[in-house]
C-alpha cells in the first residue's frame, strides 16, 4: 500500500481496502507539557505504535486525534484540556462514523495515562448501541507485560518517545535541548497515598504544582544523541508490537463479534440486541 494512514489516502484507495478488509486502528493522544519533548509526544507515541500494528495486521490508521483529557498537566500553559465527557462524545461520534464506512474492527490505543477514562466508556456504550466489539489496548499495560525487553524503564520510555518520532518521519521535531533532566520528586508526591487508591489519574482530581512534575526528560545536546535514542526506541516499539500478535488480536475480534451475535439471539433483552431489533 502507498500509505496506511487514512487521511493521506485517496477515497478510491479506502474503497479498495474496504472491499477486502475492515480494520482501523485509532491512536488517541493528548497535547500537554512534557519536559524537553514536544507537547504532542504522547500522541506521536500512540501513532507510531498504531502504524506498526496496522502494518502487522493489514489495517489502516486514523491519525490526527491529539486533543483529549490531559489531566494533571492542565497547569501547563501549553496543555490543551478537554473534559472527559466531551472526549467520550467526540470519540464515540468518530467510532460510529467509521462503522458506517465499513470499519467493523476498530482498535483504539493510547500511551496517555488517563486515556482509559475517555476510551473505555465509549467502547462499552458503542457495543451496547451497535453490537460491534471495539477494542482498547492500553500502552501502559503493554509496557508492563514487556518489562523483560527494558533495561531501564524511564530511559527506555524516553527512547521510545524519540523512536516514535522517527517512525512517524518527524525526528527533527524533537528539539536538541538540555536542562530538563532532574531528580526532584513531584510536588504532589505527599498525596501518593490517595493516588494509589484508584487506577492512574482516575483516583482523585488534582493538577501538578510544578512544570517539572511532568516530566524529567534526558538531555539531547546533539543529533548523535537523538539518533541513538531513536534507534533504541524504534527497536523497542517493533519488538513490543511483534509480541502483541495483531493478526491474532483482530481474528479474535471477529470471533468475539460472532459470539456476541449468538448471545443476542439467546438474550434479546441485551442492550445491543434490543437497540438493533
Amino acid at each position: 500500500m502507498r500509505t496506511r494512514i487514512l487521511g493521506k489516502m485517496l477515497n478510491t484507495e479506502v474503497q479498495e481496502y474496504l472491499n477486502c478488509n475492515d480494520i482501523i486502528i485509532v491512536p488517541v493522544g493528548t497535547t500537554e507539557m512534557h519536559g524537553g519533548f514536544p507537547l504532542d509526544c504522547e500522541t506521536v507515541i500512540s501513532e507510531a505504535y498504531c502504524l506498526r500494528k496496522a502494518e502487522a495486521c493489514d489495517g489502516l490508521v486514523l491519525t490526527g486525534l491529539p486533543y483529549f483529557y490531559a489531566g494533571a498537566t492542565a497547569s501547563g500553559r501549553g496543555t490543551v484540556q478537554v473534559t472527559v465527557r466531551q472526549g467520550i462524545d467526540y470519540l464515540g461520534a468518530i467510532a460510529r462514523s467509521l462503522l458506517r464506512l465499513g470499519f467493523k474492527r476498530q482498535v483504539y490505543m493510547s500511551f496517555h495515562g488517563p486515556a482509559h477514562m475517555t476510551i473505555c466508556p465509549m467502547i462499552r456504550d458503542f457495543y451496547d448501541e451497535t453490537g460491534v466489539p471495539a477494542l482498547y489496548m492500553d500502552c501502559m499495560i503493554q509496557f508492563d507485560k514487556n518489562k523483560d525487553l527494558l533495561t531501564d524503564f524511564l530511559n527506555d520510555f524516553h527512547s521510545i518517545t524519540v523512536g516514535a518520532y522517527k517512525v512517524m518521519n518527524r525526528l527533527e521535531d524533537v528539539p536538541l535541548v538540555t536542562g530538563y533532566q532532574h531528580t526532584t520528586p513531584q510536588s504532589c508526591a505527599p498525596f501518593q497515598d490517595l493516588f494509589s487508591l484508584g487506577y492512574q489519574s482516575a483516583a482523585v482530581g488534582y493538577c501538578f504544582g510544578e512544570n517539572g512534575d511532568h516530566m524529567s526528560t534526558p538531555d539531547i545536546p546533539d543529533v548523535a544523541t537523538r539518533d541513538a535514542l531513536a534507534e533504541r526506541g524504534e527497536s523497542l516499539i517493533d519488538a513490543m508490537v511483534e509480541r502483541m500478535d495483531m493478526p491474532h488480536v483482530v481474528e479474535q475480534m471477529r470471533k468475539l463479534e460472532e459470539y456476541g451475535h449468538e448471545n443476542e439471539k439467546k438474550y434479546p433483552w441485551m442492550p445491543s440486541a434490543w437497540n438493533n431489533r
